[in-house]
């Protein structure tokens, strides 16, 4: 391995660590919160396919995915999957919230923190959510644009 390439393998993991320290502050008031949050699987998804969705959109030219132009091509076929079923994950969500209600994940808060908690969650979830599933199309296009200009320019 030379020495750019033990770079940007330091980079990815300096960045998936900066992630799951992201997620994990994000999740925080959740779990000091509530007992139990069924959507925290979806939570965690959302906050780390945002970050590195985005990462990868204005960093490709720095990472391992740089020049690999067949694991672009697959990556872009698995956006559109990816993208509807990040759609579904938050579709459960807000379904969830109008049909139960949020009486049995914060029913046993006190008022104030009630909805305090209730707000955080909301508003955490359509952000990363709606951002999750912006940065998946989003990512593609990118993907495309790299491997045009790989082709044609030999530029990332």
């Amino acid at each position: 391995m030379d020495k750019q390439q033990s770079l940007k393998l330091v980079l990815e993991i300096l960045w998936w660590a900066l992630t799951a320290v992201v997620a994990w502050a994000v999740l925080a008031p959740i779990h000091k919160a509530m007992h139990v949050w069924p959507f925290e699987g979806w939570n965690i998804f959302f906050v780390v396919v945002l970050i590195t969705f985005t990462r990868y959109i204005f960093l490709l030219e720095h990472t391992f995915l740089a020049r690999l132009q067949e694991v672009k091509v697959g990556l872009i076929l698995l956006m559109f999957p990816l993208t509807f079923k990040l759609i579904e994950g938050l579709n459960t969500f807000m379904v969830y919230i109008e049909e139960k209600t949020w009486d049995p994940l914060t029913g046993h808060l006190p008022l104030a923190d009630k909805t305090a908690i209730e707000s955080y969650i909301w508003a955490e979830m359509l952000f990363f959510g709606v951002g999750s599933f912006i940065a998946a199309p989003v990512f593609a296009g990118r993907l495309m644009l790299s491997i045009w200009r790989t082709r044609n320019r030999g530029t990332v």
